[in-house]
């Protein structure tokens, strides 16, 4: 097994990662500060001088619930007015989209809106996924900085909460992206057979269309589409399906039965440009090409989100490990066997 890189910080606070190119400064608030615990009560520190309350006799100020109403409303409505032209909308905050998302935000120029018509983001990896292939998925685990049990050629960690949990405190702090929750992707936005954006609608909207009147839609027009819904469901493989239904694609079979070891392979070396301007990853990526389902083994998902990253980063001209701009790229071998074969449009 090759020896597992340490997540190392330089003396700059510059963070390296798992793809070894440019570093990040850490994304760190200015207000908040941990909390530390004194005796007789709780005392809050942050930018200004501690302040010391006793729980038995704490109170909030009061507030006028207008203003609650007019701050959910001015912040929710301003980030859908500044998102509704971005770089890269990605369709679904699973493991795969997460992990894409995750990887786009380390280029601070690149917005990222990511849309989930679950109330909570994160997907199957919620309740599974607790093992992953030992390499190459352990270095984002590093990078994460998330503990796991190593056994001979694969790794385990405690929870798959701990991996979804971590990612997404790490990348819904970012400036540069946005999720959106509640949220369903109902059609794509094509024009001049490239996908241009997507269709958008409240995710309860969606799911009774035929219980009441019609409810006109939002829109997100994309430079880039990364299309990561999962496997066939009540909102699995949309994108799939509506690559199929407007004739984009030709095909799509759906995933056959499990086997684990070919899954995962398939998935990292499929995952790619489907037709201009649309990306499929994760499990969806299985949808199209009929490859395996792969159980609760998560770390073809991750690969997979984090090459479609960079396959989004070549779209946009940008330098990614793809074709070797990326600085000081090194990507996992079975990414790089396949970077040129998976790149084409494929009917």
């Amino acid at each position: 097994m090759a020896t597992k890189p340490i997540i190392s910080h330089t003396t700059t606070g510059l963070h390296k990662h798992s793809f070894h190119g440019t570093s990040l400064l850490p994304y760190t608030s200015l207000h908040m500060q941990p909390t530390k615990l004194t005796r007789g009560g709780v005392c809050m520190s942050g930018s200004k001088p501690p302040v010391t309350y006793d729980l038995n006799a704490f109170r909030f100020e009061p507030i006028k619930e207008s203003i609650v109403s007019r701050e959910m409303t001015r912040r929710y409505m301003t980030d859908m007015i500044t998102y509704a032209d971005t770089d890269v909308v990605i369709v679904g905050a699973g493991s795969a989209g997460l992990s894409c998302a995750y990887e786009l935000s380390k280029n601070p120029s690149v917005r990222v809106a990511i849309v989930e018509q679950s109330v909570s983001p994160g997907g199957g990896a919620w309740l599974g996924g607790q093992l992953f292939s030992a390499m190459p998925a352990h270095h984002f685990l590093d990078e994460l900085g998330i503990e796991y049990d190593e056994q001979d050629n694969y790794v385990v960690i405690k929870h798959a909460a701990v991996f979804t949990s971590t990612i997404m405190s790490k990348l819904l702090v970012r400036p540069n992206v946005k999720l959106f929750n509640a949220v369903a992707v109902e059609d794509l936005i094509v024009k001049s057979g490239r996908v241009g954006g997507v269709v958008t609608n409240w995710a309860l909207v969606s799911m009774n269309h035929d219980t009441q009147s019609c409810m006109d839609p939002n829109v997100m027009e994309a430079k880039v589409v990364v299309s990561s819904c999962g496997h066939d469901g009540p909102f699995g493989a949309t994108g799939a399906k509506r690559l199929k239904s407007i004739g984009m694609i030709s095909n799509a079979p759906g995933m056959k039965a499990l086997d684990m070891s070919a899954a995962e392979d398939a998935i990292v070396n499929l995952t790619r440009e489907i037709v201009p301007g649309m990306i499929v990853t994760g499990m969806e990526v299985a949808e199209i090409d009929g490859s395996p389902r792969m159980g609760p083994t998560f770390g073809a998902m991750m690969i997979s989100g984090q090459k479609a990253a960079h396959l989004a980063l070549k779209s946009l001209g940008l330098p990614n490990a793809l074709d070797g701009t990326y600085p000081d790229a090194v990507l996992p071998e079975m990414v790089l066997a396949t970077a040129e074969s998976g790149q084409t449009a494929d009917a």
